[in-house]
C-alpha cells in the first residue's frame, strides 16, 4: 500500500469552491482500480495549501491506471481551475509506525 500526498495551492478566494470540487470528485477516486480511500487536509497555517492523501494498491494505479482514465480528466475539470500553481505529488511507504503505550 502506497500513499499519493498531492500538496494543492488553492488561488485565495477560492477555498470553498475547491473544497467542494474535491467531494464531487471523490467518488471518481474510490472506483478508480487499487484505491483504498482518499482525505484533503487543510493547512491551518496557510489556508489555501492543501493536501489530498490518497491511498493506493500500487503507484502504477495512480500513475498509470488513474491518471490515463476518463476520470482523472473529470477530476481535473472539477478542480483545476483553482490551483494557484500545478500539484507537487509524491508517493509514500510506511517506513515505521510508533503510539503511545
Amino acid at each position: 500500500m502506497i500513499m499519493e500526498v498531492a500538496e494543492l495551492t488553492i488561488r485565495p478566494g477560492d477555498e470553498h469552491a475547491f473544497e467542494k470540487g474535491v467531494a464531487m470528485a471523490a467518488p471518481l477516486f474510490l472506483r478508480a482500480k487499487g484505491c483504498h480511500g482518499l482525505s484533503l487536509q487543510k493547512v491551518i497555517e496557510t489556508p489555501n495549501l492543501y493536501r489530498l492523501r490518497v491511498k493506493w494498491e500500487t503507484v502504477e494505479n495512480h500513475m498509470v491506471d488513474f491518471r490515463a482514465s476518463d476520470d482523472f480528466q473529470e477530476w481535473r475539470g472539477l478542480v483545476g481551475a483553482y490551483f494557484a500553481a500545478p500539484p507537487m505529488v509524491t508517493h509514500e511507504s510506511e517506513a515505521a509506525v510508533f503510539a503511545p503505550a
